[in-house]
Protein backbone atom coordinates (compact mmCIF):
# COMPACT_ATOMS: atom_id res chain seq x y z
CA UNK A 1 0.00 0.00 0.00
CA UNK A 2 1.86 3.36 -1.20
CA UNK A 3 2.44 5.69 1.90
CA UNK A 4 1.88 2.42 4.40
CA UNK A 5 4.40 2.97 7.48
CA UNK A 6 6.91 0.22 8.21
CA UNK A 7 5.76 -1.82 11.35
CA UNK A 8 8.40 -2.20 14.14
CA UNK A 9 8.20 -4.49 16.33
CA UNK A 10 9.99 -3.88 19.88
CA UNK A 11 11.23 -7.22 21.67
CA UNK A 12 12.63 -6.55 24.86
CA UNK A 13 12.72 -7.84 28.51
CA UNK A 14 14.55 -11.30 28.58
CA UNK A 15 15.59 -13.73 30.75
CA UNK A 16 19.64 -12.60 31.12
CA UNK A 17 20.39 -10.71 34.38
CA UNK A 18 20.39 -7.85 31.94
CA UNK A 19 16.17 -7.36 31.84
CA UNK A 20 15.85 -4.05 33.89
CA UNK A 21 17.97 -2.71 31.55
CA UNK A 22 16.20 -4.19 27.76
CA UNK A 23 12.83 -2.94 29.65
CA UNK A 24 13.98 1.11 30.16
CA UNK A 25 15.61 1.21 26.83
CA UNK A 26 12.64 -0.08 24.85
CA UNK A 27 10.39 2.70 26.15
CA UNK A 28 13.29 5.39 25.18
CA UNK A 29 13.45 3.65 21.35
CA UNK A 30 9.53 3.18 21.42
CA UNK A 31 9.02 7.05 22.20
CA UNK A 32 11.19 8.02 19.54
CA UNK A 33 10.04 6.25 16.94
CA UNK A 34 8.42 8.72 14.33
CA UNK A 35 4.49 7.35 14.16
CA UNK A 36 4.55 9.16 10.86
CA UNK A 37 6.87 6.51 9.41
CA UNK A 38 6.28 3.74 12.01
CA UNK A 39 3.50 1.70 13.25
CA UNK A 40 4.80 0.43 16.65
CA UNK A 41 4.07 -2.69 18.47
CA UNK A 42 6.17 -4.31 21.86
CA UNK A 43 6.73 -7.59 23.11
CA UNK A 44 8.36 -8.48 26.13
CA UNK A 45 9.78 -11.24 27.64
CA UNK A 46 9.17 -12.30 30.75
CA UNK A 47 12.07 -13.56 33.36
CA UNK A 48 11.07 -17.18 32.78
CA UNK A 49 10.62 -16.78 28.47
CA UNK A 50 7.12 -16.30 28.34
CA UNK A 51 6.58 -13.98 25.43
CA UNK A 52 3.52 -10.96 25.53
CA UNK A 53 2.20 -8.63 23.56
CA UNK A 54 2.87 -5.74 25.53
CA UNK A 55 1.83 -2.34 25.82
CA UNK A 56 4.00 0.43 24.51
CA UNK A 57 2.80 3.33 27.10
CA UNK A 58 5.84 3.22 30.25
CA UNK A 59 4.81 2.39 33.77
CA UNK A 60 5.73 4.01 36.20
CA UNK A 61 9.22 3.53 36.53
CA UNK A 62 9.75 5.03 32.77
CA UNK A 63 10.20 0.89 31.74
CA UNK A 64 7.84 -0.78 29.38
CA UNK A 65 5.92 -3.52 31.51
CA UNK A 66 6.61 -7.47 30.55
CA UNK A 67 2.77 -8.47 30.24
CA UNK A 68 -0.33 -8.37 28.62
CA UNK A 69 -1.38 -10.89 26.03
CA UNK A 70 -0.05 -13.98 26.58
CA UNK A 71 1.24 -15.13 23.15
CA UNK A 72 3.53 -18.09 21.55
CA UNK A 73 7.44 -18.15 21.56
CA UNK A 74 8.30 -15.95 18.18
CA UNK A 75 4.52 -14.77 17.62
CA UNK A 76 4.46 -11.31 16.06
CA UNK A 77 2.04 -8.83 15.56
CA UNK A 78 1.25 -8.11 11.88
CA UNK A 79 -0.52 -4.64 10.94
CA UNK A 80 -2.40 -5.24 7.78
CA UNK A 81 -1.92 -1.61 6.81
CA UNK A 82 2.14 -2.17 6.83
CA UNK A 83 4.08 -2.68 3.82
CA UNK A 84 7.26 -4.19 6.12
CA UNK A 85 7.86 -5.72 9.25
CA UNK A 86 11.38 -4.83 11.24
CA UNK A 87 11.87 -5.96 14.88
CA UNK A 88 14.45 -4.71 17.09
CA UNK A 89 15.94 -7.07 19.34
CA UNK A 90 16.62 -4.69 22.34
CA UNK A 91 17.66 -8.17 24.38
CA UNK A 92 20.77 -7.61 26.38
CA UNK A 93 23.00 -10.41 26.96
CA UNK A 94 22.55 -14.34 26.81
CA UNK A 95 19.21 -15.26 25.28
CA UNK A 96 18.87 -12.14 23.14
CA UNK A 97 22.24 -10.88 22.51
CA UNK A 98 23.97 -14.22 22.01
CA UNK A 99 22.31 -15.47 18.23
CA UNK A 100 19.82 -17.22 19.92
CA UNK A 101 17.16 -14.63 19.08
CA UNK A 102 18.40 -13.55 15.79
CA UNK A 103 18.62 -17.08 15.09
CA UNK A 104 14.77 -17.78 15.94
CA UNK A 105 14.38 -14.55 13.62
CA UNK A 106 16.43 -15.68 10.63
CA UNK A 107 14.02 -18.73 10.76
CA UNK A 108 11.08 -16.93 10.97
CA UNK A 109 12.13 -14.59 8.15
CA UNK A 110 11.77 -11.34 9.12
CA UNK A 111 14.46 -8.64 9.02
CA UNK A 112 15.96 -7.52 12.25
CA UNK A 113 17.58 -4.85 13.74
CA UNK A 114 21.54 -5.70 14.11
CA UNK A 115 24.23 -8.41 14.02
CA UNK A 116 23.14 -12.06 12.65
CA UNK A 117 23.75 -15.04 14.09
CA UNK A 118 27.30 -15.66 14.06
CA UNK A 119 28.35 -12.34 14.81
CA UNK A 120 26.46 -12.11 17.87
CA UNK A 121 27.19 -15.34 19.34
CA UNK A 122 30.98 -14.22 18.91
CA UNK A 123 31.09 -10.74 20.49
CA UNK A 124 28.47 -11.72 23.19
CA UNK A 125 31.36 -14.17 23.97
CA UNK A 126 33.98 -12.80 25.13
CA UNK A 127 36.67 -15.39 25.23
CA UNK A 128 35.80 -15.92 21.51
CA UNK A 129 35.68 -12.52 20.43
CA UNK A 130 39.56 -12.58 21.93
CA UNK A 131 40.97 -15.70 20.18
CA UNK A 132 39.72 -14.30 16.81
CA UNK A 133 40.59 -10.75 17.48
CA UNK A 134 44.03 -12.41 18.65
CA UNK A 135 44.06 -14.27 15.07
CA UNK A 136 44.39 -11.08 13.53
CA UNK A 137 46.69 -9.34 15.16
CA UNK A 138 44.84 -6.97 16.47
CA UNK A 139 46.29 -5.50 20.46
CA UNK A 140 44.50 -6.91 23.54
CA UNK A 141 45.57 -7.07 27.29
CA UNK A 142 46.71 -10.45 28.38
CA UNK A 143 43.97 -12.99 29.30
CA UNK A 144 42.92 -16.53 30.06
CA UNK A 145 39.86 -18.21 29.08
CA UNK A 146 38.32 -21.20 31.18
CA UNK A 147 35.81 -23.45 32.05
CA UNK A 148 34.29 -24.53 34.87
CA UNK A 149 36.22 -28.12 35.79
CA UNK A 150 39.70 -25.89 34.79
CA UNK A 151 39.30 -23.80 38.10
CA UNK A 152 41.74 -25.85 40.55
CA UNK A 153 43.66 -23.77 43.11
CA UNK A 154 47.09 -24.53 41.40
CA UNK A 155 45.63 -23.51 38.20
CA UNK A 156 44.36 -19.77 39.64
CA UNK A 157 47.84 -19.77 41.02
CA UNK A 158 49.74 -19.85 37.92
CA UNK A 159 47.60 -17.21 36.25
CA UNK A 160 48.12 -14.86 39.48
CA UNK A 161 51.73 -15.89 38.07
CA UNK A 162 51.34 -15.54 34.43
CA UNK A 163 49.01 -11.79 34.58
CA UNK A 164 50.00 -10.38 38.24
CA UNK A 165 47.68 -8.90 40.39
CA UNK A 166 45.19 -7.18 40.20
CA UNK A 167 43.04 -8.95 38.16
CA UNK A 168 39.24 -9.16 36.37
CA UNK A 169 37.26 -11.56 36.72
CA UNK A 170 34.19 -11.98 34.15
CA UNK A 171 31.56 -14.21 32.74
CA UNK A 172 32.34 -14.68 29.52
CA UNK A 173 29.40 -14.67 28.00
CA UNK A 174 27.35 -11.32 30.19
CA UNK A 175 27.20 -7.25 29.95
CA UNK A 176 26.42 -4.67 31.62
CA UNK A 177 29.59 -5.53 34.32
CA UNK A 178 27.36 -8.10 35.65
CA UNK A 179 29.13 -10.65 37.71
CA UNK A 180 32.67 -8.60 36.81
CA UNK A 181 35.25 -8.26 39.70
CA UNK A 182 38.69 -6.79 40.53
CA UNK A 183 40.58 -8.65 42.70
CA UNK A 184 43.80 -7.59 44.53
CA UNK A 185 44.46 -10.98 46.57
CA UNK A 186 44.22 -14.50 45.83
CA UNK A 187 41.56 -14.97 47.96
CA UNK A 188 39.64 -12.63 46.41
CA UNK A 189 40.06 -14.41 43.29
CA UNK A 190 38.67 -17.90 44.58
CA UNK A 191 35.30 -15.64 45.01
CA UNK A 192 35.13 -13.48 42.17
CA UNK A 193 35.44 -17.02 40.17
CA UNK A 194 32.55 -18.55 42.03
CA UNK A 195 30.63 -14.83 41.31
CA UNK A 196 31.26 -15.07 37.28
CA UNK A 197 30.33 -18.91 37.60
CA UNK A 198 26.91 -17.91 38.92
CA UNK A 199 25.93 -16.42 34.71
CA UNK A 200 28.06 -18.35 32.58
CA UNK A 201 30.45 -21.69 32.52
CA UNK A 202 33.43 -20.28 30.79
CA UNK A 203 35.22 -16.94 32.69
CA UNK A 204 37.74 -14.58 31.82
CA UNK A 205 40.24 -14.02 33.95
CA UNK A 206 42.32 -10.57 32.33
CA UNK A 207 45.28 -8.21 33.19
CA UNK A 208 44.06 -5.11 34.73
CA UNK A 209 45.85 -2.53 33.74
CA UNK A 210 46.04 1.32 33.81
CA UNK A 211 44.50 3.02 31.24
CA UNK A 212 41.44 5.48 30.08
CA UNK A 213 38.40 3.73 28.73
CA UNK A 214 37.74 4.89 25.19
CA UNK A 215 34.33 4.38 23.07
CA UNK A 216 33.54 4.12 19.08
CA UNK A 217 30.31 3.85 17.79
CA UNK A 218 30.37 1.94 14.37
CA UNK A 219 27.38 2.14 12.12
CA UNK A 220 26.76 0.27 8.78
CA UNK A 221 26.71 -3.05 7.26
CA UNK A 222 28.19 -3.55 3.31
CA UNK A 223 29.69 -0.05 4.10
CA UNK A 224 30.50 1.39 7.85
CA UNK A 225 30.97 4.46 9.15
CA UNK A 226 32.90 5.67 13.15
CA UNK A 227 31.52 8.08 15.51
CA UNK A 228 33.62 10.45 17.16
CA UNK A 229 35.43 8.66 20.13
CA UNK A 230 34.21 9.05 23.67
CA UNK A 231 35.65 8.13 27.05
CA UNK A 232 33.93 6.84 29.86
CA UNK A 233 35.51 7.85 33.64
CA UNK A 234 34.32 5.29 36.22
CA UNK A 235 33.14 7.07 39.68
CA UNK A 236 34.03 3.44 41.05
CA UNK A 237 37.22 1.58 40.81
CA UNK A 238 35.78 0.09 36.82
CA UNK A 239 32.98 1.24 35.38
CA UNK A 240 30.37 -1.35 37.29
CA UNK A 241 26.67 -2.09 36.82
CA UNK A 242 26.05 0.73 39.66
CA UNK A 243 27.88 3.56 37.51
CA UNK A 244 26.32 2.33 34.49
CA UNK A 245 22.74 2.12 35.39
CA UNK A 246 21.91 3.55 38.81
CA UNK A 247 23.65 6.75 38.78
CA UNK A 248 26.84 5.79 40.06
CA UNK A 249 28.68 9.18 38.75
CA UNK A 250 30.26 7.79 35.74
CA UNK A 251 31.58 10.91 33.75
CA UNK A 252 30.56 10.20 29.46
CA UNK A 253 33.32 12.29 27.60
CA UNK A 254 32.28 13.38 24.09
CA UNK A 255 34.06 14.16 22.43
CA UNK A 256 37.15 12.24 24.33
CA UNK A 257 39.68 14.17 25.23
CA UNK A 258 42.55 12.55 23.51
CA UNK A 259 45.03 13.90 21.01
CA UNK A 260 43.31 13.65 17.39
CA UNK A 261 45.95 10.97 16.03
CA UNK A 262 44.87 8.09 18.96
CA UNK A 263 40.84 9.21 18.14
CA UNK A 264 41.67 8.50 14.70
CA UNK A 265 43.24 5.26 15.25
CA UNK A 266 40.22 4.01 17.36
CA UNK A 267 37.55 4.93 14.59
CA UNK A 268 39.74 2.89 11.90
CA UNK A 269 40.24 0.27 14.61
CA UNK A 270 36.93 -0.04 14.86
CA UNK A 271 36.13 -0.38 11.36
CA UNK A 272 38.48 -3.03 11.50
CA UNK A 273 37.04 -5.09 14.34
CA UNK A 274 33.48 -4.31 13.27
CA UNK A 275 34.39 -6.47 10.05
CA UNK A 276 36.24 -9.15 11.39
CA UNK A 277 33.63 -9.63 14.07
CA UNK A 278 31.00 -9.85 10.67
CA UNK A 279 28.88 -7.04 12.43
CA UNK A 280 26.00 -5.49 10.87
CA UNK A 281 23.54 -2.39 11.84
CA UNK A 282 25.43 -0.91 14.97
CA UNK A 283 28.07 -2.15 17.49
CA UNK A 284 30.12 -0.14 19.91
CA UNK A 285 33.88 -1.34 20.31
CA UNK A 286 35.47 -0.68 23.17
CA UNK A 287 39.13 0.01 23.97
CA UNK A 288 41.83 0.24 26.89
CA UNK A 289 44.54 3.29 26.30
CA UNK A 290 47.89 2.80 28.09
CA UNK A 291 49.06 6.19 27.35
CA UNK A 292 52.40 5.37 28.72
CA UNK A 293 52.60 1.93 27.53
CA UNK A 294 50.36 -0.36 24.41
CA UNK A 295 48.53 2.12 23.01
CA UNK A 296 45.10 1.30 22.07
CA UNK A 297 43.81 -2.08 23.49
CA UNK A 298 40.46 -3.44 22.12
CA UNK A 299 38.54 -4.65 25.35
CA UNK A 300 35.10 -5.74 24.25
CA UNK A 301 32.63 -5.25 21.38
CA UNK A 302 28.44 -4.59 22.10
CA UNK A 303 26.23 -5.77 19.42
CA UNK A 304 23.21 -4.89 21.20
CA UNK A 305 24.62 -1.72 23.77
CA UNK A 306 22.69 0.68 25.88
CA UNK A 307 20.86 2.58 23.74
CA UNK A 308 18.43 5.03 25.53
CA UNK A 309 19.44 8.67 24.45
CA UNK A 310 21.66 9.14 27.58
CA UNK A 311 23.77 6.14 26.78
CA UNK A 312 26.94 6.14 25.29
CA UNK A 313 25.89 4.69 21.73
CA UNK A 314 23.45 7.19 20.73
CA UNK A 315 25.26 10.00 22.86
CA UNK A 316 28.92 9.27 20.42
CA UNK A 317 26.08 9.72 17.38
CA UNK A 318 24.74 12.91 18.01
CA UNK A 319 27.95 14.16 18.56
CA UNK A 320 28.69 12.87 15.15
CA UNK A 321 25.99 14.70 13.47
CA UNK A 322 23.28 12.05 13.72
CA UNK A 323 20.01 12.73 16.17
CA UNK A 324 18.42 9.55 18.27
CA UNK A 325 15.39 9.07 16.17
CA UNK A 326 17.37 9.48 12.82
CA UNK A 327 19.83 6.82 13.98
CA UNK A 328 16.86 4.63 14.68
CA UNK A 329 15.56 5.13 11.01
CA UNK A 330 19.18 4.06 9.65
CA UNK A 331 19.15 1.12 12.08
CA UNK A 332 15.89 -0.01 10.41
CA UNK A 333 16.66 1.11 6.93
CA UNK A 334 19.50 -1.10 6.97
CA UNK A 335 17.72 -4.28 8.32
CA UNK A 336 15.45 -3.64 5.28
CA UNK A 337 18.65 -3.84 2.68
CA UNK A 338 20.46 -6.63 4.67
CA UNK A 339 17.03 -8.94 4.64
CA UNK A 340 16.44 -8.27 1.24
CA UNK A 341 19.71 -9.14 0.27
CA UNK A 342 19.77 -12.53 2.32
CA UNK A 343 16.35 -13.04 0.65
CA UNK A 344 18.13 -13.21 -3.41
CA UNK A 345 20.58 -15.80 -1.94
CA UNK A 346 18.60 -18.33 -0.31
CA UNK A 347 16.14 -17.62 -2.92
CA UNK A 348 18.76 -19.19 -5.01
CA UNK A 349 18.98 -22.68 -3.08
Amino acid sequence: MAGARTQVVVLFGGRSAEHEVSRVTAAQVVAALDPGRYAVSAVGIDRAGAWWRADTTPEGDGALGVGGEACAVGALPTDPDSDDLVVLPLLHGPLGEDGTVQGLLEVLDVAYVGSGVLSSALCMDKAMTKTVLGGAGVPQVRYRALRHGELATDVLEGIVTELGLPLFVKPANMGSSVGVSKVHSMRALVDAVDLALRYDEWILVEEAVVAREIEVAVLGDLEARASVAGEIVPHHEFYDYEDKYLGGGAELLVPAPVPAEVAEEARARSLEVFGLLRCSGMARVDFLYEEAGRGLLVSEVNTIPGFTPFSMYPKLWQETGLAYADLLGELIDIAQRRHARRRRTTDRL
